[in-house]
């Protein structure tokens, strides 16, 4: 079953809880650098935004709703049986963004996704997937469909609805039976749901179903993410690229970033020099180092060679 929403914040902030109330406990868990909205629980150690201005949990939220939210390195399944071994008791889910994309762009290392499947099986709590970046972008459904693991919760959004305001949560039927007005854990919204978002969803995902859909999304991605590599090694310049259907990231590192800390010794000073001089060349990047990119289908072949001419240029700018 699934409930729609207004924004992945929405389908967040829900699936708390709708975990809560399935479980009843009280505490999550989250990853370092893993972005789920601005819902005050999942507001602590966020990448993205928060990185990027220094400020990684923001004013107003309070110290009793961060203490609920307890915290493990992305890719670090040890960490996360540490964790659950202390408090497991007290812990209503693990989410998790299935690729991080709010450190740059972060692949879930072989075997940790199946691992979190586990370790939520063993004790007690809900596997929550944060596919608002990845749904229905990496692969027709999600992410969950590459890697095989199945969680609990799934949280969609941005794509779903076609460029409008929609979002949703969704799992099982026995579990999304808790929410009203068939179970006791209230949610709604005026908005939710609303015909013309239901409408552009449904266009948007008839075209994305089409045959080859996602096999020209990742050609055209890795296209552009080998264009931009080489770019980077003419100019001298270290970096690091990824690929996953129509998510892509780079990150101005001589290592591969596999989490947090990883991400933040990347050099953000000259992503931004790299940013102000890609936008005066007409290429509008995502504003900050900690952010994943996305390419769309209607971008071709002369659009992803007129970007890697760019970045060719604003490389050997910032070398």
């Amino acid at each position: 079953m699934v409930r729609f929403v207004n924004s992945g914040t929405e389908a967040t902030m829900s699936a708390i809880r709708l975990a809560r109330a399935a479980t009843g406990r009280t505490k999550v868990v989250k990853f370092l650098g893993c972005y789920h909205g601005h819902v005050d629980s999942l507001l602590v150690a966020a990448g993205s935004g928060a990185a990027t201005f220094g400020s990684p949990d923001s004013a107003g939220v309070p110290e009793a709703f961060a203490a609920s939210t307890l915290l493990a390195p992305y890719n670090d399944l040890d960490a996360v049986e540490r964790v659950l071994k202390e408090d497991g008791d007290d812990v209503a889910a693990v989410f998790v963004e299935p690729i991080a994309g709010n450190m740059g762009f972060v692949k879930p290392a072989d075997g940790f996704l199946a691992g979190l499947r586990l370790l939520c099986d063993k004790h007690g709590c809900l596997l929550v997937f944060d596919e608002v970046m990845t749904g229905f972008r990496t692969a027709w459904g999600g992410y969950q469909n590459l890697c095989g693991v199945r969680p609990d919760v799934t949280c969609m959004g941005k794509v779903i609805g076609g460029g409008m305001p929609v979002a949703a949560y969704g799992g099982s039927r026995a579990l999304m039976q808790h929410v009203s007005p068939l179970g006791p854990m209230y949610q709604a919204g005026t908005l939710s749901g609303n015909p013309i978002g239901m409408a552009s969803g449904l266009a948007t995902l008839s075209l994305c179903k089409q045959e080859g859909f996602y096999a020209d999304l990742e050609e055209k991605a890795t296209a552009l993410a080998e264009g931009l590599g080489e770019a980077a090694r003419g100019a001298g310049v270290f970096l690091q690229t990824g690929v996953c259907g129509g998510m892509l990231g780079m990150s101005f590192s001589e290592r591969p970033v596999c989490n947090f800390e990883d991400a933040k010794a990347c050099d953000h000073d000259r992503f931004a020099k790299f940013f102000r001089a890609m936008l005066k060349r007409g290429v509008w990047l995502p504003p900050s180092g900690y952010e994943a990119m996305f390419i769309s289908a209607a971008h071709d072949g002369a659009a992803i060679g007129a970007v890697v001419e760019a970045a060719a240029e604003s490389f050997k700018e910032v070398a």
